[in-house]
């Protein structure tokens, strides 16, 4: 991602650089920027223009020329000087206007100056935070097709080659080949799945459908939704109290569980175990699944629960993970006003906190 130009003023040595545009002597050609209002400019650049013609033609009187003499020059020295005192003024105004074709273009990298104190200067900033916005987006959104197309182009691969096998007569369609192909075709509609409910929690058009549940059933069926795939991994659970209740949309609540459930059965051992708890803290209900895992290092704590973000330790693509679980769920308790977040566990293992508060 290109991030917003880092703008480097010199002003001591009147140099100025912003992205692919460079403006020398800075206080020359801008020597109206310390001015905080553009109505105060505006009052300066006719004051100046005023007092320059009376003082030429004053001068062109004084050194014999003829009056018509000296008003043209005069007249000619007030032009010079409103040119340039107001260049200065709206040259922001035109590295506006050329930044905004360029990023019509596509080139979000583009900036303006933004020195001038007065409301010129503000809309500048205004500009700029704009466009580092829409860079951001930009990025983001090339981002998401690279790692839709990674993710989409591998389970179609495996199925294309499985599929060209049994055409050519190279295998034979026995059921361990049917299973590769089903596992495949899953793999693909979990991730449609992910990325349809991803698009919709952004957009805002999954509204929350908000009442008082029990934790414990919803737990307990996560559970056995997860345990259907046959993972060798024991799965606990534990509420207290047993009818803790909580306050949000349940169907949404358990999608947030069974996420954090699929990644915490995915990294525990054979033989490992789950534990998945809840409890009432002071913020609200606390849910918690711990599993023991290689866990999620410090530095990656804050990017996990970012679109497609894999760690390298904590969150590969095997097994069909895609880097969207943690990203939609993140979303979920987001809309409920409520707080995910990773905790270490010793020795090892990770522990992934849920909160959601009580109104």
């Amino acid at each position: 991602m290109k991030r917003p130009h880092v703008r480097e003023m010199r002003a001591h040595l009147g140099e100025l650089h912003v992205g692919d545009v460079h403006v020398r002597d800075l206080d020359v050609h801008r020597p109206l920027s310390p001015l905080p209002s553009i109505k105060l400019k505006l009052s300066f650049v006719i004051a100046s223009a005023v007092v320059a013609t009376v003082f030429v033609f004053w001068v062109g009187i004084k050194l014999g020329l003829w009056p018509s003499v000296s008003g043209v020059l005069a007249m000619g020295v007030a032009v010079g000087l409103v040119w340039f005192l107001s260049r200065g003024m709206t040259s922001p105004l035109r590295e506006m206007a050329a930044a905004a074709d360029a990023m019509a273009s596509g080139d979000y990298s583009q900036r303006v100056t933004d020195t001038s104190r007065d409301e010129v200067g503000a809309l500048a900033r205004a500009f700029n935070a704009m466009a580092a916005e829409l860079a951001e987006t930009d990025r983001q959104r090339r981002a998401l097709v690279a790692n839709v197309s990674h993710e989409l182009r591998t389970p179609i691969a495996a199925l294309q080659v499985q599929l060209e096998n049994l055409v050519d007569g190279v295998a034979d369609p026995d059921p361990a080949t049917f299973r590769v192909m089903l596992a495949q075709v899953e793999r693909l509609g979990r991730l449609v799945k992910q990325l349809l409910d991803l698009s919709r929690l952004e957009s805002g058009a999954i509204p929350l459908d908000r009442s008082e549940f029990r934790v414990e059933p919803l737990l307990s069926h996560a559970v056995r939704e997860q345990q259907l795939h046959g993972a060798p991994v024991t799965v606990a659970v534990d509420v207290e109290p047993h009818d803790l209740t909580a306050a949000g949309d349940p169907e949404r609540v358990h999608q947030v569980v069974a996420n954090l459930l699929e990644n915490a059965v995915r990294f525990t051992p054979s033989g490992g175990q789950v534990d998945v708890r809840a409890r009432r803290g002071d913020a609200g209900v606390v849910i918690e699944v711990i599993d023991e895992g290689p866990g999620i290092p410090e530095a990656e704590r804050t990017r996990v629960f970012e679109r497609f973000y894999r760690a390298d330790v904590a969150r590969t693509s095997q097994d069909g993970g895609a880097g969207l679980g943690l990203a939609i769920a993140r979303w979920i308790v987001d809309l409920h006003g409520g707080d995910i977040h990773p905790e270490p566990r010793e020795p090892h293992g990770c522990k992934m906190v849920v909160t959601l508060p009580t109104h």
